[in-house]
C-alpha cells in the first residue's frame, strides 16, 4: 500500500460519490481508510501526519473539480482484519456541520466499502507490434453484501483460501472456486476452477463465460453483482 496509490483512490471515491444539487456540486467530507494490521502498523510514527497530507490532497482535487465541500475533508485510518497485507477499503460520507454549536454533525448514510487489492505487475511478453492494437485496461467490481472489490486484472482469483484476490467466507466455497479474466478489449470471463460447487451466472450453472455488467454470479451460497469499471 502506497501512499500515491492510496491518494489516487480517495480522489476518484470523491469522484463517484458527487450529489448535483441546484448550482452546486457537493462531495463526501469524511474518508474512513481500512487498512490490514500489518499495514496499519506500518503508519506508526506518521499516521497522523500522513491523513493531513491526504486531507490537503482531496481538497485541492475538490478546488482544480470546482466541488463544494460542507468542511474540509477529513481521513481517518481504521483496522480491518478481514484486509489481507497491500488490500485497503474506503468508506465515504457527507456529513454536515452542526447548525449550532454543541449541536452534533449530521451524518449521511454510510456508502459501500470499496476493496482495492495492491496492482500486481503482470509478466514481461513480447515487443508490442505497431499494428497491434493497445490493450484496453478495465477492472472487475464485485460487490458482495456491503463490501466491493476492485481487482485490476488481468487474472484474479475467487475462493475461500486467503491467497485469493476476492476472499468468500462461505463454506461451500472452494479454496480457489474460480478465476475472473480479463481479455485484451477490456472483457471479462469468469471460469470454474473445477469447484464442488460450480459456478451460476444468472441462475445457469456454467463453466466459463463472459460477464457483463449486472450480472448475478453464485458460487457455494454466495451470490454477488459483478461490474466492469472503465
Amino acid at each position: 500500500m502506497q501512499p500515491v496509490e492510496l491518494a489516487r483512490k480517495l480522489a476518484k471515491e470523491m469522484d463517484s460519490h458527487k450529489t448535483a444539487g441546484v448550482a452546486r456540486v457537493y462531495v463526501p467530507n469524511e474518508y474512513t481508510v481500512y487498512l490490514s494490521g500489518k499495514d496499519r502498523v506500518r503508519l506508526e510514527g506518521y499516521e497522523r501526519s500522513l491523513e493531513q497530507e491526504l486531507s490537503g490532497y482531496l481538497l485541492e482535487h475538490a478546488r482544480r473539480r470546482s466541488y463544494d465541500l460542507l468542511t474540509r475533508p477529513t481521513v481517518a485510518f481504521e483496522t480491518d482484519e478481514r484486509l489481507r497485507l497491500g488490500e485497503f477499503g474506503i468508506q465515504t460520507r457527507l456529513v454536515k456541520p452542526p447548525a449550532h454549536e454543541g449541536d452534533s454533525p449530521s451524518q449521511g448514510e454510510e456508502g459501500h466499502t470499496m476493496v482495492y487489492s495492491a496492482v500486481r505487475d503482470a509478466p514481461a511478453g513480447p515487443a508490442e507490434s505497431p499494428t497491434r492494437r493497445p490493450e484496453v485496461t478495465t477492472r472487475a467490481v464485485v460487490t458482495v453484501d456491503d463490501r466491493r472489490y476492485v481487482l485490476e486484472g488481468p487474472r484474479a482469483t475467487i475462493g475461500r483460501s486467503k491467497d485469493a484476490d476476492c476472499v468468500l467466507r462461505d463454506a461451500n466455497v472452494s479454496r480457489h472456486h474460480a478465476e475472473l479474466r480479463r481479455s485484451p478489449a477490456g472483457d471479462w470471463t469468469i471460469a470454474d476452477l473445477g469447484s464442488t460447487n460450480g459456478v451460476k451466472v444468472n441462475g445457469r450453472r456454467v463453466g466459463s463465460t463472459r460477464l457483463a455488467s449486472g450480472d448475478e454470479v453464485t458460487l457455494g451460497t454466495t451470490t454477488f453483482r459483478f461490474d466492469v469499471e472503465k
